[in-house]
């Protein structure tokens, strides 16, 4: 398979699983948190698709397209090993949503990150909570579910509390 296949499937499986969460979770009152902004496409599709909830970003450096960067007040910047944590105490396990696009191209450095990140994100999650990943991430307590239609297996994962 072509690089530009995979990333079209990566692409298409983000958005069918992006669109299936917010819809599952859109009677949830908790804040969505965005992990990673990159150039802020899936920060622009949030924003367009989720409503009457807050969308935090947390990034280290903001460089997106300007049409896809978050208020400052919605940003939370720095290093996730810190910003994850911060948010615990912040916001507690309230997040109706986490979306994040590990991204990288070397997967045995994703897998390395998602590992250490799924601790971090995990207690976030509010019951019944979703987490969509393009990457497998490893939690003791959320259930990875079924993709839905239009997803492709193995480009990205949902997981449930």
């Amino acid at each position: 398979m072509s690089r530009l296949d995979l990333f079209i499937d990566r692409m298409v499986s983000q958005r069918a699983c992006l669109d299936h969460a917010i819809a599952e979770t859109a009677a949830m009152p908790g804040p969505v948190f965005e992990l990673g902004l990159g150039n802020g496409r899936t920060y622009h599709h949030l924003r367009e698709k989720v409503s009457g909830r807050p969308i935090y970003v947390f990034e280290r450096a903001i460089a997106s397209h300007p049409d896809s960067t978050p208020p400052d007040e919605m940003a939370i910047l720095g290093d996730v090993r810190d910003t994850l944590p911060a948010a615990l105490e912040r916001f507690g396990a309230t997040a109706s949503l986490v979306h994040a696009d590990l991204g990288g191209h070397n997967r045995a450095k994703n897998d390395a990150f998602a590992r250490l990140i799924s601790p971090l994100v995990e207690p976030l999650l509010a019951r019944g909570g979703l987490m969509v990943s393009s990457d497998r991430m490893y939690f003791d307590t959320l259930t990875e579910l079924p993709l839905p239609a239009g997803a492709v297996p193995e480009r990205c994962f949902i997981y449930s509390r």
